[in-house]
């Protein structure tokens, strides 16, 4: 939990509470709950959790857990850092990951990257998400390579 110590004490946005059939969780990397104040992943339990991702075995066991508090339930792990605040409401803090969200649209910004690097010619990429004046986000991708690009074609 090295992370999350290096980030700033105060949030960005304050989420509220969960509603009706969702129970909100914050915890550790061992999944043990943390204190009020103290940054952790947000982790959502309750009946409407889906099952999984289609066709993503692979991400459904990394993100869909048994819930350690409610046997036989499902909890989702969001790979959102957030902390409780004393009056029972949830503060966003960001991403743990590269994950960004682009016109309402999750973008694993490490995915993007690895699918340059399968491109002949493209030795290293670097993808970021850029905001402009506006403070509307656009994919913004940065290539070395090591001979011409056809770039309508990239």
């Amino acid at each position: 939990d090295e992370e999350l110590s290096k980030l700033p004490s105060s949030g960005n946005v304050p989420i509220g509470q969960a509603w009706l059939n969702a129970r909100f969780y914050i915890v550790d990397s061992q999944l043990n709950p943390v204190p009020i104040g103290v940054l952790g992943e947000l982790c959502i339990g309750g009946a409407g959790v889906a099952r999984g991702y289609l066709n993503r075995a692979d991400l459904t066991a990394e993100k869909f857990v048994a819930n350690p508090y409610v046997p036989g339930e499902r909890l989702y792990r969001t790979g959102d850092l957030a902390r409780w605040m004393p009056d029972g409401h949830v503060d966003f803090i960001g991403r743990m990951d590269d994950q960004v969200k682009i016109r309402g649209f999750r973008i694993e910004l490490g995915e993007v990257e690895a699918q340059l690097l399968t491109v002949a010619g493209i030795e290293k990429a670097i993808v970021t998400a850029w905001e402009n004046e506006d403070g509307d986000k656009d994919l913004c991708a940065y290539v070395v390579a090591s001979e011409a690009l056809n770039l309508p074609e990239l």
